[in-house]
């Protein structure tokens, strides 16, 4: 787990969030890691950032093991990430939600997103209404990030599928804006199931 010390300089009744961009917009997909249901998400967007499919596993050498349901043979599995891109304009800044959590939870969060590291991303946040005094977001650890798509990847399509019902919960040009922010998939969305692993509890067995 990242030991950057979430509540160093933080104060009583400090209004904390998550930036989700992909997974983590899902109320439902949050409510399985926390172990209770989680706060309604609210839509945001993140400016000075740009949301790709650069962050990778090697499908063999973690903590869970996919295999396509039509047996082809695959190497890796893409997955989402958001990059500092000071050049992006407004039109390439991510949409997503913040979802309000306590320092516990973030570290819960942080134990699920194990190729990612949490960084703050505060003042890049464009939201209606009241906002929050810390923003977290998830952007992959440097051993997983890929500027590109690695051969032989895939994109497990359980995972696209919950980032679109989330979008699409979020509102009704949700999804819609979030792939004219994201860009064209990278690789193959196939179907795949869990064959192999040693998951936390609470963590992700879908993708």
């Amino acid at each position: 787990m990242n030991t950057m010390g979430y509540g160093a300089g933080r104060f009583d009744g400090e209004r904390l969030a998550v930036f989700g961009y992909g997974s983590l917009v899902s109320r439902a997909s949050i409510a399985e890691t926390l172990g209770h249901e989680a706060q309604a998400p609210i839509p945001a967007r993140l400016a000075g950032w740009r949301r790709r499919w650069s962050i990778y596993r090697v499908n063999t050498a973690h903590e869970k093991v996919f295999e396509r349901a039509d047996g082809k043979p695959f190497e890796h599995v893409v997955g989402l990430n958001i990059e500092r891109a000071a050049d992006a304009s407004e039109d390439e800044w991510p949409n997503g939600a913040l979802v309000r959590i306590t320092d516990e939870e973030l570290e819960r969060l942080d134990l699920r997103e194990v190729r990612y590291d949490p960084i703050e991303v505060t003042e890049g946040v464009i939201v209606d209404g009241a906002g929050f005094d810390r923003v977290y977001a998830f952007t992959a650890k440097e051993g997983h990030f890929a500027e590109e798509t690695p051969p032989g990847s895939i994109i497990i399509a359980s995972y696209v599928q919950a980032c679109e019902a989330a979008f699409n919960e979020l509102g009704p040009k949700a999804w819609e804006e979030f792939l004219t922010t994201t860009g064209e998939f990278p690789a193959p969305v196939v179907d795949a199931r869990l064959v192999e692993g040693s998951i936390p509890e609470g963590n992700p067995r879908a993708w």
